[in-house]
Parts: C-alpha cells; structure tokens; sequence
C-alpha cells in the first residue's frame, strides 16, 4: 500500500478526487447513490485510509457528494441554476434547465386574505381569495412549495383546471388573457416550516430560499401573488446587474 500522499506529479488524493467526480459525472455514480466504503477505495487505489479521506473532503467541499451521519457518503443531487433575469414560471424555468417539470396538488380553497396578502393583492383585509398550494417536481424530486393567491373572480376560474398540468400563468395569459407584465420578487434564506418540509420531504428545519413574487398584469394591477419554498440544496440563483454609471 502507498502511504505517502503524494505521487512525483501529482497528490494522490486529486487522482483519487478526480476519479471520483469523473465518476459522478459520467453517471457511473447516479446522484443519491452511496459512494464505495473506506475500505473499498483503499484497496481500489492502493493508498492510506488519510488519503482517502482527503479526497472525500475535497468532494464533500465542492458539492458532489454528502456525508450522512450513520448511513454513509452519498452523490449529491446536483443543484439546478435558475437565472432571475425575466419573468417566468417554474415550468419554463425547468424546462430551460432540461429538467422535466410536473406538480401535485396538495390543496386549493377559498380564505379570507390576511393582512400581508391583502396588501400585495391591493385588497382589503379579509376579502375572499383563492389560495392554491403546490408541490412543484423535477425529475419527479420535489423541488418547490408553492402558495398561490388569487383575487376571488379570477381564482375561481384558475381551479376548475387541471393544476398538475396546466400551468397557472400559462392559464392566466393563454386561457383567460390577462398579459402577465412585470413582477416583484423578494427573496431571503428561512428554515423550513413543518408543513414546508413534509411537503419537500426534508428534515425541519432545513435551509429553504422562500420568494414572495407579486406579479402585475395591464395598468399596474396585482393579480398573482406566491410564496415559493425552494429546497437550497437543490437550487441555486443567480442574476446580471447592470452598473449605474452615474456612481
């Protein structure tokens, strides 16, 4: 066995490291799927159980693969880069990202509108809305927890489509045309509710991205408003600013 870390060119926990997310790469090691044993990598590259560990780290380090305490090391699910450049929907946005998108209903009903969703659907406290709540899936994982409000005359009609296939802008602009103009997204890092977690079937607790987004149709009018729980283990986001050049 080679107990040195190194080799003349290169250490050997990177030729390890690198084997490794080749492996992940190339699907030889599907995502959710345990990596080998100690053991078994020691006897694979014939090197010291330190550096085998090291090589895990590095992978641990860079996302591939997770440490489960009492179970193992496993392939990460590799996290899904959606860019908040423009306003889409979840299926668009999955879609773009090659992923196959589908949803589950867990609940749609008519509610009175607190104080909060009644100030982003410029109504009155308590006025009726329909609230849908969603399971939102990628390649069947679940990915997003969705709460929709919708003003009362326009929700009622939202519901009496099939929401695990049809797409509520897609209805709203398609079906019924009201053009979806802009939006408003807030967004900020939570821990998970237990209803959210039962829902993405994470552990409370977890690190959740929750989105508000208003989105206004024609003259400035709110007419969608949701709270997206993204899983952030599986999501990432990014965007493009433009400098002010007069700073």
């Amino acid at each position: 066995m080679i107990d040195s870390t190194t080799d003349a060119h290169h250490p050997l926990y990177a030729r390890i490291e690198s084997v490794l997310a080749s492996d992940i790469a190339a699907g030889a090691l599907l995502p959710g799927s345990q990596l080998p044993t100690e053991d078994s990598l020691i006897a694979r590259f014939e090197v010291s159980r330190i550096t085998v560990r090291k090589a895990i780290q590095n992978l641990v380090s860079r996302g591939l693969i997770e440490i489960r305490r009492g179970k193992g090391t496993f392939v990460v699910q590799p996290k899904i880069t959606q860019e908040l450049t423009e306003l889409s929907g979840f299926v668009e946005d999955m879609q773009a990202a090659g992923r196959n998108p589908t949803a589950r209903v867990v609940d749609q009903q008519t509610v009175a509108a607190t104080e909060a969703v009644a100030r982003h659907l410029a109504l009155i406290t308590g006025t009726l809305v329909v609230r849908i709540q969603r399971v939102r899936l990628a390649d069947g994982v679940a990915m997003s927890f969705d709460e929709t409000y919708l003003p009362l005359e326009i929700g009622k009609k939202i519901i009496t489509n099939d929401l695990e296939v049809e797409p509520i802008f897609s209805l709203l602009e398609a079906k019924y045309d009201i053009p979806l103009i802009e939006a408003e997204y807030r967004l900020e890092a939570i821990a998970a509710e237990p209803h959210v977690a039962q829902a993405l079937q994470v552990a409370g607790g977890s690190p959740i991205f929750m989105i508000e987004r208003t989105s206004y149709t024609t003259g400035g009018q709110p007419i969608d408003y949701e709270r997206l729980h993204y899983r952030g283990d599986l999501i990432r986001f990014v965007t493009r600013l433009a400098r002010n050049p007069s700073k």
